[in-house]
């Protein structure tokens, strides 16, 4: 149930975000969601593809900084209420959510986020305790 996640660590200059992208697209691997964070100093690319190893070796060998971490992917009712909603769940469940985002598609009729927590393994307990579909990696990848 948890998803792969590639950290990239980017100077905050003109230019640095096309670099790992540039990377990425000659080596054929597709990017299926991102987020972007960034500090006077630096960003932090946050990608999801479907061969994390492959595309971790190929932005290292390209002199990129990457960080590996374990996310997960939820649906949410994509209605006026419908994150609130989870969050609700996932705060009475007492589990901290470090960041999250969307991811770039729908399925049928729900959104799709994307959240890393100070516990995942906790987290989805609570959350599939309370009937919400936790995503496999298969069913985000479409592998």
């Amino acid at each position: 149930m948890k998803i792969n996640q590639l950290s990239v660590f980017l100077e905050n200059q003109p230019g640095r975000l096309s670099e790992p992208c540039a990377v990425l697209a000659r080596a054929g691997i597709n990017i299926l969601t991102l987020s972007l964070a960034d500090t006077q100093q630096f960003g932090i690319l946050r990608l999801i593809v479907k061969d994390w190893q492959r595309a971790q070796a190929e932005l290292e060998k390209a002199g990129c900084l990457v960080k590996r971490s374990e996310v997960v992917a939820v649906e949410v009712e994509d209605t006026p209420g419908g994150l609130e909603r989870l969050l609700t769940v996932i705060e009475e469940g007492k589990v901290n959510v470090e960041y999250m985002y969307a991811f770039s598609c729908r399925c049928q009729a729900k959104a799709i986020m994307i959240f890393c927590f100070g516990d995942p393994d906790k987290a989805i307990s609570v959350m599939q305790a309370k009937g919400i579909n936790v995503m496999s990696g298969g069913d985000l990848l479409g592998v």
